[in-house]
């Protein structure tokens, strides 16, 4: 069995409560981000970008969404609005994917969002390959506007995933995975 292989059948989310530091950095970040842009992506249109979140920027993130997440819920305890905050906070990088699929004459919006979500599944298998661990998650923040704007993404942008790396704290456990009886079918058999 190649390496790839065997990365690809031991590769399991971490939550980002169990990563931290250190994660990639310098170019070993940027090598880990053209990594994830190299997915189909049809028509060339690269309908993704990458906002990067670490150091103090993730700090000054987590306030935007402990302050939105305050003024959309007043009746919030402070125990509550704190685990909000934490949320940007635990892994040394977290990276945005943003989706910027447009309609486009020959390729579906579907197929530009699909390339989005390559991009997510490919830079968690890059980080996992370079030794970091990660997961990949949204949270009602990725489909807040005011947060979103705040973050820098256009009215016609989404976020597709907010992918945390770093170093697991805790050996990584495995879940229960499908039974593959109950998910494949053959076509014409």
């Amino acid at each position: 069995m190649t390496d790839t292989l065997s990365l690809l059948k031991l590769r399991r989310s971490v939550p980002p409560q169990f990563l931290t530091a250190p994660g990639p950095e310098g170019a070993q970040l940027d090598e880990l981000l053209a990594i994830a842009a190299r997915v189909p992506d049809h028509g060339k249109l690269a309908p993704w970008r990458f906002i990067v979140f670490k150091g103090e920027a993730r700090n000054e993130a987590a306030e935007v969404v402990a302050r939105v997440f305050r003024e959309r819920n007043p009746q919030a305890s402070e125990d509550q609005v704190e685990f909000e905050r934490k949320r940007l906070t635990h892994a040394p990088v977290i990276v945005a994917v943003v989706s910027r699929a447009r309609e486009h004459a020959k390729i579906p919006l579907w197929e530009q969002e699909l390339s989005a979500g390559a991009v997510c599944m490919t830079m968690l298998i890059g980080a996992y390959a370079m030794g970091y661990a990660g997961s990949w998650l949204t949270n009602w923040f990725s489909f807040d506007r005011e947060v979103l704007t705040e973050f820098g993404l256009d009215a016609d942008e989404r976020v597709a995933g907010f992918v945390h790396i770093g170093t697991p704290t805790a050996p990584i456990s495995d879940r229960d995975r499908p039974v593959m009886a109950d998910i494949v079918s053959y076509f014409g058999s």
